[in-house]
């Protein structure tokens, strides 16, 4: 129960990024607020909104964020939806919106995820997705409720952020003048699929670590099998995972120029686990022939038989954390159940003939991947013209030790955005970060300001070459490169300047 609670605090943190960031810079152009007031919000009308029922409520500034108006709202588009709404207006406004994603089977409404974006003037846009939950996990919903399983994957968030326009342009008089949408896993899949579906809704989107098609899922149980093979024997206790990190480490952490713990360019890196291979008596000292053949395997993926990845690759130097997202004690079951995969059986397979997690093959992967609900939730889709065409821009990035969905998937999909649309190259910014994990956490410089940035870019600056990131404790600060190039140290000055880093082409 414990391991249960900790992965959905996990998960809980990737949906509260926002917060994670640096201090907002105050606004240059103060005068340029737009105020509201406790009465426009108490007189703003509710019932104008989805089924009628709902709030408005002006809340007093408080723990550094501003005076707000507090509205919230059932949206229902079509017979049996129930999308849940929350929107918070700051007294003063600068103008522009900010959507915000969810995490895991779960949307976000909470004041922490909104935190960020009220504290610079945003008016905030946020959504259950469909579904009143808040188990990141228990996503039995999904095959119960298709009209909640088509709200949650595509429908909520354009639904909310229509309503959130209009509810903006009712409480300040004017429209709004740009709109932006952040989220990181669940919410990056949100990210993306506003990008693709919906590209009129927003002009700046930030999406990172995108669980983007159920090839995150499957990769997660395929990982399971993994482990478990030879009856567990391929499974590896945390010492032996930090063993095998610390190995990845001492070969391939010095390639930027720097021992610093963290291996820049992993996919770069050729450590071999057999250098671990015991040649006498087994212990923690050293892995069994099972447990290099299971580091093989997950380092380099598995394709399924139309090529696509059934199982991404996962990157060395941050085996530590893995166990977050996997089973990596050989059990073959982790609290997740495959990333919810488990409980979406029945969208996928007739009764009677579904499989089981443990035995999940090729055929039942390309059967997933083929099912109408991939058709309403994988967001895979690379064709961004309509989106770019309009001037929108999408900053993607991921953590290089990811535990969940892999940096792999973002960067083939990364790689198709530029291939489907040479036009983007001022419009579209790719970012991995070393050594963070999902969302955030990791020994990386895990705390970047991507809202930041995007404003800054969104309002007429270039696009970024660079992201700083740092630590919650000061200890930590480093460049994060715009793909192709990756941070190398230059040899000599504060490590933690960033003026210290150069960014060059990646060798992966």
């Amino acid at each position: 129960m414990n391991r249960i609670k900790e992965l959905a605090a996990s998960i809980s943190l990737a949906t509260l990024a926002l917060t994670a960031c640096s201090p907002a810079e105050p606004e240059a152009e103060a005068s340029a607020l737009i105020a509201t007031s406790a009465d426009a919000c108490s007189a703003f009308d509710v019932s104008t909104l989805g089924t009628g029922e709902g709030t408005a409520t002006w809340v007093d500034a408080a723990e550094g964020l501003p005076a707000h108006c507090e509205i919230t709202a059932t949206l229902s588009p079509v017979e049996g939806s129930a999308i849940g709404v929350v929107y918070r207006l700051p007294s003063e406004w600068n103008g522009k919106l900010l959507g915000i994603g969810g995490g895991g089977w779960a949307g976000n409404v909470t004041i922490e995820a909104a935190a960020d974006g009220l504290a610079k003037n945003f008016a905030t846009m946020q959504t259950n997705g469909g579904n009143a939950g808040t188990n990141v996990w228990a996503n039995d919903w999904v095959a119960e409720k298709p009209v909640a399983a088509e709200d949650f994957s595509h429908r909520a968030v354009h639904e909310m952020t229509v309503a959130g326009k209009q509810v903006a342009a009712s409480l300040y008089g004017t429209a709004h003048e740009s709109a932006y949408f952040n989220g990181c896993s669940t919410g990056g899949r949100m990210a993306l699929m506003e990008a693709q579906r919906y590209p009129e809704d927003y002009d700046a989107i930030i999406a990172g670590a995108p669980v983007y098609t159920l090839q995150v899922q499957t990769s997660a149980v395929f990982r399971n099998q993994t482990f478990a093979q030879d009856d567990g024997a391929a499974g590896f206790t945390p010492v032996e995972l930090q063993l095998v990190q610390d190995a990845a480490l001492a070969a391939c952490d010095g390639n930027d120029g720097l021992e610093d713990g963290l291996i820049n360019d992993p996919r770069a890196c050729t450590f071999d686990p057999a250098k671990l291979q015991c040649t006498g008596e087994k212990d923690e000292s050293c892995l069994s022939g099972p447990q290099v053949n299971a580091l093989k395997q997950v380092y380099s993926g598995q394709r399924a038989s139309d090529e696509s990845w059934s199982m991404f690759p996962m990157s060395r130097g941050g085996e530590a954390g893995w166990s977050l997202f996997m089973a990596t004690d050989g059990s073959g079951e982790d609290p997740t159940g495959g990333g919810g995969l488990g409980n979406l059986f029945p969208l996928f397979f007739e009764r009677g003939e579904s499989p089981t997690l443990a035995s999940l093959d090729n055929s039942d992967y390309l059967a997933v991947r083929a099912s109408p609900f991939a058709e309403i939730y994988e967001a895979k889709s690379p064709d961004l013209s309509a989106f770019f065409e309009r001037g929108g821009k999408l900053m993607l990035w991921h953590g290089e030790s990811d535990p969940g969905p892999s940096p792999v998937g973002s960067t083939d999909y990364a790689l198709q955005v530029l291939g489907a649309n040479p036009q983007a190259n001022d419009q579209f910014r790719y970012f991995l970060l070393p050594g963070v994990g999902h969302c955030q956490g990791g020994p990386g410089a895990d705390l970047v300001d991507y809202l930041g940035a995007m404003d800054e870019w969104a309002s007429g600056g270039t696009a970024p070459e660079r992201l700083i990131g740092t630590k919650d404790d000061g200890s930590l600060t480093r460049p994060h490169c715009a793909w192709p190039n990756v941070a190398h140290y230059k040899g000599e000055g504060d490590t933690n300047n960033p003026a210290s880093w150069t960014c060059e082409p990646r060798k992966s």
